[in-house]
């Protein structure tokens, strides 16, 4: 049997943070992070719960790559405030603690109350605000756990594209090429279906189309709002398909040099493509053809996609190998067997259409070096 599953409500275009004030709530807790504060951006969701009516509590400690400190923190706080409605406003990092706080907070209330999730994107990347996927770091072990269940996904998402104006030109290359990573990954997973390849191939257009525009131009707004809803697309792709290997050495990446996440999968995507075209060459070719690439045959729609992949990143300043990272090589060649040791054991592994051996994952790494 094959499913696919949508719990979100999406509200995007004009006036979509005004949803915010049909939602009926006692006590709301808004999960963010400092920048966001600085910036007034979480002033914005305040006034909305002010003219509700509804009293509220910033939680705005959330770091880069959340640890469980920080999510063990927020729901103590959370729980000690008794709401009933979390608000997550940032990038991947404050909805991905967020979602692992309402979890946790709902998980030591032994299932009574679940609050309300409201999921509001500032960058357009992740997808988190539609999955059910939440990625937290353990410090102490420097390993990316990613979660999943069902009670992350978030009840709401609010797509608002005037948050992600501002976002430096880097960061709106990092996030973009993780939305191209997620649609591309969900679309030759061993779990997608014809709903998830649907999402993915908008989603993939949609960052051929406007990612080099919005970052060419952060005030491009059409480009920004065709861009946050191709990574909430790519986000309802993969929430029901899964990833693939990509992610699983994004992750170990992140955990271990703390490589952004976004730019870890750009670096690592074509090298995958390689690595997977025997079993999905096809798969490639399709996505060549709707691109309007060089595609007479399979091995030519692959070799024209990973030189697209490869191209998009250097015209943003992204490289396609591991070695411009700043990563010191002896400290990779050591990590590389840890590397191969969490790919294995990620849980985005399982949907990759190629299933690796630790020696794969080695000798691929070596190849992306």
């Amino acid at each position: 049997m094959t499913q696919f599953y949508g719990k979100t409500k999406i509200c995007y275009g004009e006036n979509a943070l005004d949803n915010i004030e049909n939602l009926p709530a006692s006590q709301a807790f808004i999960v963010t992070d400092p920048f966001m504060v600085k910036t007034g951006f979480a002033d914005r969701v305040k006034s909305h719960l002010d003219r509700m009516g509804v009293p509220h509590i910033t939680f705005d400690g959330v770091e880069p790559d959340p640890s469980l400190e920080t999510v063990t923190r927020g729901a103590k706080i959370f729980l000690e405030n008794k709401a009933d409605l979390i608000i997550a406003l940032g990038g991947g990092s404050p909805i991905d603690a967020a979602k692992a706080i309402a979890f946790f907070a709902h998980k030591a209330t032994e299932g009574k109350n679940k609050p309300m999730l409201v999921a509001i994107p500032t960058t357009s990347g992740t997808g988190a605000e539609v999955t059910s996927i939440s990625v937290v770091t353990d410090k102490v072990n420097e390993v990316k756990i990613p979660l999943n269940d069902e009670l992350l996904i978030p009840d709401m998402a609010i797509l608002d594209a005037r948050f992600t104006r501002t976002l430096p030109a880097h960061v709106t290359a990092a996030t973009g090429m993780d939305v191209l990573t997620h649609a591309i990954e969900a679309y030759t997973s061993k779990q997608a279906n014809a709903f998830t390849s649907i999402y993915a191939k908008y989603a993939i257009r949609y960052v051929f189309k406007y990612l080099k525009r919005a970052y060419l131009n952060g005030d491009d707004m059409e480009a920004r709002e065709n861009m946050l809803l191709g990574s909430c697309m790519a986000g309802m792709a993969f929430n029901n398909s899964g990833l693939g290997i990509t992610h699983s050495i994004a992750h170990s990446l992140g955990g271990i040099f703390h490589v952004p996440h976004g730019l870890a999968n750009a670096v690592v995507l074509p090298h995958v493509i390689r690595f997977n075209s025997f079993d999905v060459g096809i798969r490639y070719h399709e996505i060549a053809q709707m691109l309007e690439l060089p595609s007479v045959t399979v091995e030519e729609g692959t070799k024209s996609l990973i030189k697209a992949v490869c191209d998009l990143n250097e015209s943003m300043g992204i490289p396609n190998n591991i070695g411009a990272l700043k990563i010191e090589e002896k400290s990779f060649h050591d990590s590389m067997g840890t590397i191969a040791r969490n790919v294995m054991d990620d849980i985005c592994t399982g949907g990759n259409p190629r299933q690796p051996s630790r020696e794969d994952i080695k000798d691929l790494l070596k190849l992306a070096w």
